[in-house]
């Protein structure tokens, strides 16, 4: 193969998802069989297989048991806010955007002790093994599961306090800014790193994907004084949503 030339599978793939971008393979529409990629492409059957797995992996076709593979309705991006912004309520992000009238969204949540694992240990900057408030949320938008997270704190900052639980007592569902304020910890940092890979089996059971699709994942740390309080990953559908970022000029 010349240098730079495409392995035959992805030239393959790559008429395809052209055709499918283009509409000439329109949603719901059937991918030509094997024995038809084979014969119009002049390549070999593992090829063809090849070309199949590749444009399932990117989520633009899917399999029916006995029927055949057909091209998935590619749905219109819709978008997640993420704000430096906090009115003075001091709602977070998600809960923002439910304000509006018109929106829909509801979420729920569970809190739980837990062993903080050596990965959390360190966007924490606490021992592997140090206690944790372990909180796992669903959002959603119309009963529609629209992102996940889980987020953790360290007991040795939120233990035996009034927000030592997130989403209950006084402020109960009020931002981690808020919250730490209430325990005289002054938040004055957050940063949010945005990457994506594929989702986990249980991540798309619970947000309605099917394997292979890919996730977003947002990896947020608050910090009081470069200690951090509070760190979360959320996770979002890369197919269904776009995440938008409002940050205040200073």
């Amino acid at each position: 193969m010349a240098f730079g030339e495409q392995p035959a599978y992805l030239r393959v793939a790559g008429d395809l998802r052209k055709k499918i971008v283009d509409g000439s393979l329109p949603p719901h529409t059937r991918l030509p069989s094997q024995a038809r990629i084979r014969q119009e492409y002049g390549v070999s059957d593992t090829v063809a297989l090849e070309a199949r797995k590749v444009l399932m992996a990117e989520g633009l076709v899917e399999g029916r048991s006995g029927s055949g593979t057909y091209v998935r309705a590619r749905p219109v991006p819709r978008r997640i806010a993420r704000s430096g912004y906090r009115p003075e309520t001091g709602a977070t992000p998600f809960r923002q955007e439910q304000a509006d009238a018109e929106a829909r969204g509801t979420w729920e949540s569970h809190s739980r002790q837990a062993e903080a694992s050596a990965s959390i240990a360190s966007r924490l900057a606490i021992a592997p093994g140090d206690r944790v408030m372990c909180t796992q949320y669903v959002f959603r938008d119309a009963g529609e599961p629209i992102m996940l997270s889980t987020s953790w704190e360290p007991l040795a900052v939120t233990g035996r306090t009034p927000v030592m639980l997130p989403e209950e007592g006084p402020l109960g569902g009020m931002g981690v800014a808020e919250r730490m304020a209430a325990i005289d910890i002054v938040v004055d940092n957050v940063t949010e790193e945005v990457g994506a890979r594929p989702g986990l089996a249980e991540e798309l059971a619970a947000l309605g994907g099917v394997p292979g699709h890919v996730v977003l994942i947002i990896q947020r740390t608050f910090f009081a004084s470069g200690r951090p309080v509070e760190t979360a990953d959320l996770v979002v559908p890369a197919d269904r949503y776009r995440v938008s970022y409002h940050l205040p000029v200073r």
